[in-house]
């Protein structure tokens, strides 16, 4: 399923995106807030795996976030379940997004969120989505309250302090 904006293009994550995948996660901008640290290629490998995977069960997933001109790879944007280790457990799907730190500031993940969720209301007809934001990392908690997110619950992710805010599908 490919999502074409004003600037963006969105395409499924492909096995072609690992060099680019394990460039954004060795940004200590990109990682900083998400894992702590860079992640390695094997690791990246793997978690490609697992989002071209999502595709196959669920017929949605991550796309590969890519200016329209250039066809440059500048991040990601996703509908998924990873089933995380979080309690009490999501009962969405969620949204999440990770993208290179040379492009923050300039909309391109507002412009990539706008669409993930117009496809989740429209097309996938989600009742609703939630995300989980690392409570310092005030870029993406904007991000989700300016696209109608709204704080739910505070939890522990993998020992860390973490936001969950939950979005009504829009009608």
């Amino acid at each position: 399923m490919f999502i074409e904006t004003e600037r963006l293009m969105l395409k499924p994550l492909a096995a072609s995106d690992l060099d680019a995948q394990h460039a954004l996660w060795s940004q200590e901008p990109v990682y900083r807030h998400i894992t702590g640290k860079p992640m390695d290629r094997e690791t990246v490998w793997l978690r490609l795996l697992r989002d071209i995977g999502h595709w196959q069960v669920f017929g949605f997933g991550t796309w590969s976030v890519r200016l329209k001109d250039t066809d440059k790879h500048i991040g990601v944007m996703g509908i998924f379940d990873y089933k995380r280790t979080i309690d009490p457990p999501l009962d969405a799907f969620e949204t999440g997004w990770v993208f290179d730190s040379a492009y923050h500031g300039q909309g391109y993940a507002s412009e990539a969120l706008k669409a993930a969720l117009a496809y989740a209301d429209d097309t996938l007809n989600l009742p609703k989505t939630q995300c989980a934001v690392a409570p310092e990392n005030e870029a993406s908690l904007n991000l989700a309250l300016k696209h109608g997110y709204k704080p739910l619950r505070e939890c522990l992710f993998h020992g860390q302090p973490t936001f969950i805010l939950e979005r009504l599908r829009a009608i």
